[in-house]
């Protein structure tokens, strides 16, 4: 079942001026809804509709598609639903045929975890749904409105009888967070919601959205609380972040620029050869003795990557094309949280990887859009001991204080 996920953010805003570029714990706004897509094993692909530079500049660093989409569409005035047509059709256009499920992401709600967008697709595909919406059970509040004179007025309830909270039905807050709907639904009724109807319930703390100014601190710690996300956890006290690494259970390395310098030596029959650093061997080796599993993950099919892995007694799995999709079958098969995993990379197809995982590192002399969303930068750079700052430091190494540039 192919689904995609849509996030439209436009430029412009009255409330908020550049809403989505708003920098929320630690990132842009609209950063937090495109890597929450990306790790939900439900999307296939996550593509940002958006009228503005800047906004598709930041959705394609952190390893959205993006859709520019024209100014007829993009004032105070267009609707979501104009959005999601637009990008259906443009793909349509270039030879895509619609999905089987669109998710519409509202980028002013970060607050949002993967399993919240999986939920809404499975809901869709096993009750036989037309469309789902994500909403927050409540149980009875009493509803009041204001008449022309100013008198309050019950909406829901007679407060002579009043109920007790037993004896309602729950209700449902649609929060404006996840919406899944089968696109056939869309094109007929030019509406996301339609046809069968199915509620995924979210709990409250994952319900808020971001309206207003006044709202960003209080939220942001909300998102401190609720999600582990590398600049959130840069900005921890260094003890903080120590309690994090306490929990890792998989360190997972990239080959080429974070286990060797980058460089290839070739010869003239076309033989390739890398260069090592022995302390990063004797590190992994250490880790290993202490229970904490190691893996490598590179798109290199060369056969330099097994026989060095081999030597060192790592698992690795080369050749991979989509890092993020076999890291998450690896976090699987192993029984891992994402939290409690370690990505170490240094380029740009490292990204989604870095941005799924509970603690993501970069080396020194990694890309800066990769530093851009790690937790911390070693100092030393790959295949020069980097490794083995980052093995010290999981294993409590004090003296690995002094080697870590924390952000």
């Amino acid at each position: 079942m192919t689904t995609i996920a849509i996030i439209p953010a436009r430029g412009g805003s009255k409330g908020i001026p550049r809403k989505n570029l708003l920098m929320v714990a630690g990132k842009p706004l609209v950063a937090w809804s495109v890597e929450t897509a990306r790790g939900a094993r439900s999307i296939t692909r996550t593509i940002v509709s958006t009228d503005d530079g800047e906004i598709a500049a930041v959705a394609r660093n952190h390893g959205a598609e993006v859709v520019l989409r024209p100014a007829e569409i993009s004032g105070d005035t267009a609707s979501s639903e104009s959005a999601l047509l637009h990008v259906l059709d443009t793909l349509r256009a270039d030879g895509s045929p619609d999905p089987d499920v669109v998710v519409f992401l509202q980028a002013t709600s970060p607050f949002r975890v993967p399993a919240d967008i999986d939920g809404a697709v499975d809901l869709l595909a096993k009750g036989n749904y037309d469309s789902v919406f994500g909403g927050c059970p409540e149980h009875f509040t009493g509803r009041w409105a204001l008449a022309a004179d100013g008198c309050a007025l019950p909406l829901n309830f007679d407060p002579v009888r009043r109920p007790r909270r037993q004896e309602r039905a729950v209700e449902y807050l649609e929060n404006g967070s996840v919406y899944a709907f089968r696109p056939r639904l869309l094109r007929e009724t030019g509406s996301r919601m339609g046809g069968r109807i199915g509620i995924h319930p979210m709990p409250a703390e994952r319900s808020h959205q971001i309206d207003s100014m006044e709202d960003v601190p209080f939220f942001e710690t909300v998102l401190v609380q609720t999600q582990c996300a590398a600049p959130v956890i840069a900005a921890l006290p260094r003890q903080s972040l120590a309690l994090l690494m306490g929990r890792v259970r998989l360190l997972v390395l990239d080959f080429d620029g974070v286990m060797t310098d980058n460089r290839v030596v070739v010869d003239e029959q076309g033989r390739e050869a890398v260069s090592c650093n022995r302390s990063d061997g004797l590190g992994l080796a250490m880790l290993k003795t202490s229970g904490i599993s190691v893996w490598v993950l590179s798109t290199e099919t060369n056969p330099v990557v097994a026989a060095r892995c081999k030597k060192l007694g790592v698992p690795c799995r080369q050749g991979v094309s989509d890092k993020l999709s076999e890291l998450q079958k690896l976090a699987d098969d192993l029984h891992v949280e994402r939290e409690a995993i370690v990505f170490v990379g240094n380029d740009v197809n490292d990204l989604g990887c870095l941005q799924w995982v509970g603690i993501p590192v970069a080396v020194s002399d990694a890309y800066p859009e990769v530093k851009q969303v790690a937790a911390f930068v070693t100092r030393r750079a790959g295949g020069e001991g980097a490794v083995r700052e980052v093995v010290e430091h999981i294993l409590g190494n004090k003296s690995t204080d002094i080697l870590f540039s924390w952000r």
